[in-house]
């Protein structure tokens, strides 16, 4: 087994998720494992697609196909689902406290021009291709949550100058039903954690609605026109939302997260989500042959 290529182990669980092909007529479809190895060395390298070793992976163009079929049919997610009730039958996903962040990705000069149809012909597709103009230049930022372990759930792109704040409800709100031992499928956490910039009365409204526990420390102004009884804040458990931060690093050690190269908002999404998919799949099953 070659670098960035899944393990014997690892396509045994994937294999039954991906659709198979009853066609008769036309080419023969592409080998599904060797689709997603060649997936998988893109999003590592950060490499052209064009780039794409031929000798290994086929036409880079097929490898392309099959990263927007699996995108747009929904097999990425149902796999993702699949790995995450997987998990969480085995009680592996700590529903206790969930922690939330965003980050920046600078977006290279290739994202930009995409064309004026694109949003007709994809529905999800935002208007601003979720790009924008920050400090940091040409941006784009992904939203995270994960649970108590640094295992990510949910995940969102916008443009980089919008605030991490603005997208905490749709975050929440991407969180899957997943399988438990016993009851019902579970999609809260008992906290969240989340740095200041989560320090508002709209959200602080949403988590009791939802009756789950606010972990936000208050900014220094709102603790000066504080009335009533202080906000209460938990110290001890703040500190375990570091596990977000170490989460957000090992996702942007694959380049094509690190750095946006996707002219499409859908697509850019679908890679980080093959990131996420990558390390759920090392985290169940071996990745030494």
């Amino acid at each position: 087994m070659r670098r960035h290529e899944v393990t014997d182990d690892q396509w045994a669980f994937v294999e039954p998720l991906i659709p198979k092909s009853t066609s008769t007529v036309g080419r023969p479809r592409g080998d599904a494992r060797t689709m997603l190895n060649g997936i998988f060395w893109i999003l590592r390298t950060g490499a052209p697609w064009r780039d794409l070793p031929d000798e290994r992976f086929g036409p880079w163009q097929t490898v392309y196909y099959y990263r927007n079929l699996w995108r747009g049919d929904g097999t990425l997610d149902k796999i993702l689902l699949a790995l995450q009730d997987h998990r969480g039958q085995r009680r592996d996903i700590d529903w206790d406290l969930g922690c939330i962040d965003g980050t920046v990705v600078r977006a290279a000069r290739c994202a930009a021009g995409a064309e004026k149809t694109s949003c007709q012909l994809h529905p999800d597709e935002p208007a601003d291709h979720a790009l924008g103009r920050s400090r940091g230049g040409f941006t784009s930022k992904f939203h995270l949550l994960t649970d108590g372990s640094g295992l990510p759930i949910s995940v969102q792109v916008s443009p980089g100058h919008r605030h991490d704040s603005v997208y905490f409800e749709v975050v929440m709100d991407g969180v899957v039903p997943i399988l438990q031992p016993q009851g019902r499928p579970r999609r809260r956490f008992r906290r969240i954690a989340g740095d200041k910039g989560y320090s508002y009365p709209r959200i602080r409204r949403w988590l009791r609605a939802h009756r789950v526990i606010a972990v936000i420390a208050q900014r220094i102004d709102q603790r000066a026109k504080q009335k009533g009884r202080p906000i209460k804040f938990d110290k001890a458990t703040y500190r375990r939302r570091c596990v977000i931060e170490q989460c957000i690093g090992w996702l942007k050690e694959c380049r094509r997260v690190a750095t946006r190269y996707e002219k499409l908002a859908i697509n850019f999404l679908a890679t980080i989500k093959f990131a996420i998919l990558q390390r759920y799949l090392r985290l169940e099953f071996s990745n030494r042959a």
